[in-house]
C-alpha cells in the first residue's frame, strides 16, 4: 500500500505561514508597540514634570551665579561663572551649622514621638473596643479642622507661663501630643483596621498580651504606614515656620525657615544668591527622607482607605 501523495502547490501560490511564525510576528509587533507607548509615556510625564523641576533648578544654580546676574532681565539657565561663594557666606552671616542642627534634632525627636503616639492611638482606636470609641476618635479628628493660628496666643501664654520660652521644648511637645498629631493617628488606624483578626488570635494562643501583640505583630507589620507618617512629621516639622518665631528669639535658637529670613543686606534687601544657598542646603534632608522611604510612604497612602 502506497504513501499518499503529497499536495503539489502551483506555481507562482503564495506560501502558507505557519502558526508558529505568524505568533512570533504577532509578538514582535506587540513589543513593538508597547516600546513606543513607554517612550511616549516617559516623554509626556517629562514635560509634565518640567513645573516642578524647573524652580528646584532654578534655585541650586542661581546660588551659584553672583547677585548681578540673578537680577538680568534676560535671566540664565546656567551660571556664566560658578563660584560657591555664596555658601561660604552661608555661614559666616549666620551660626547656621547650629541652625542646622537645630532643626534636624527637632524634627527627628518629633518624627519619633508622633510615631509613638499615633501608632499606640491608632491600634487602640481600632482594635481595641470600649465605650465611646468612635465619639472620642471623632472628637479628635476635630483637630484637623482647627488651625494652629487660632490655638498660638493660648499656647504661647501657657508656654511663657511655664518659662519655656526661647526653648525648642514647644517645638518638640507641641507637635507630638498636640493637634498636629491627629492627622498620623488617623492614618495608624486606618491601617490597623485592615489587619486580619486570625493574626491577633494567633498571638494570644501564644501567649502574648495587647502590648506584645500591638509591639511585636501590628506594628511590625505597619512599616508603611509608619513611613507615611514619618514623612508628613518630618515634613511638617522640618517646615515649620510660624512656631518657631513666636516661641524662639535668639539667633542661635532659631530653626532654619527661621534662620532663611535674616539673610538681608544693610538696608533690609534680600541677599538673593546667600538665601538660595542656604535653601539648597536646607532641601537635602527632605530629598533624602523621600529617596529612602519613597516606596513604604506610597504604601502606606494606599492602605489607610481599606477601611473606614
Amino acid at each position: 500500500m502506497t504513501a499518499p501523495e503529497a499536495p503539489v502547490e502551483a506555481p507562482g501560490a503564495p506560501e502558507r505561514s505557519s502558526p508558529s511564525k505568524v505568533s512570533r510576528t504577532t509578538s514582535r509587533v506587540a513589543r513593538t508597540k508597547r516600546r513606543w507607548l513607554r517612550i511616549a509615556l516617559v516623554g509626556l510625564l517629562a514635560v509634565v514634570s518640567i513645573p516642578f523641576v524647573f524652580p528646584t533648578w532654578w534655585m541650586a544654580t542661581s546660588s551659584l551665579k553672583p547677585m548681578s546676574e540673578i537680577l538680568r532681565r534676560v535671566p540664565t539657565l546656567w551660571p556664566e561663572n560658578p563660584s560657591i561663594a555664596a555658601y561660604g557666606e552661608v555661614f559666616r552671616l549666620q551660626p547656621f551649622a547650629q541652625q542646622y542642627w537645630n532643626s534636624l534634632y527637632i524634627a527627628a525627636l518629633v518624627t519619633v514621638g508622633t510615631i509613638l503616639i499615633a501608632s499606640m492611638a491608632g491600634y487602640a482606636f481600632a482594635r481595641i473596643p470600649f465605650p465611646g470609641a468612635n465619639v472620642l476618635f471623632v472628637f479628635v479628628l476635630v483637630g484637623l479642622l482647627v488651625p494652629s493660628e487660632v490655638t498660638i496666643v493660648p499656647l504661647f501664654r501657657l508656654v511663657n507661663s511655664l518659662g519655656l520660652i526661647n526653648t525648642h521644648w514647644p517645638l518638640i511637645v507641641i507637635p507630638i501630643f498636640g493637634a498636629p498629631c491627629v492627622l498620623s493617628i488617623f492614618i495608624m488606624r486606618q491601617f490597623f483596621l485592615g489587619l486580619p483578626g486570625e493574626l491577633e488570635e494567633a498571638g494570644r494562643m501564644d501567649g502574648l498580651g495587647r502590648w506584645g501583640i500591638f509591639w511585636r505583630i501590628a506594628f511590625p507589620l505597619a512599616r508603611p504606614a509608619v513611613a507615611a507618617v514619618a514623612i508628613f512629621t518630618f515634613l511638617k516639622s522640618w517646615n515649620l515656620y510660624l512656631e518657631p518665631i513666636v516661641y524662639l528669639s535668639s539667633k542661635d535658637m532659631f530653626t532654619l525657615p527661621q534662620a532663611l529670613t535674616q539673610y538681608v543686606d544693610a538696608y533690609g534687601g534680600p541677599m538673593w544668591n546667600v538665601q538660595l544657598a542656604a535653601t539648597t542646603l536646607t532641601v537635602l534632608p527632605v530629598l533624602a527622607v523621600f529617596l529612602v522611604a519613597q516606596r513604604q510612604f506610597v504604601q502606606g497612602l494606599a492602605h489607610t482607605g481599606l477601611k473606614g
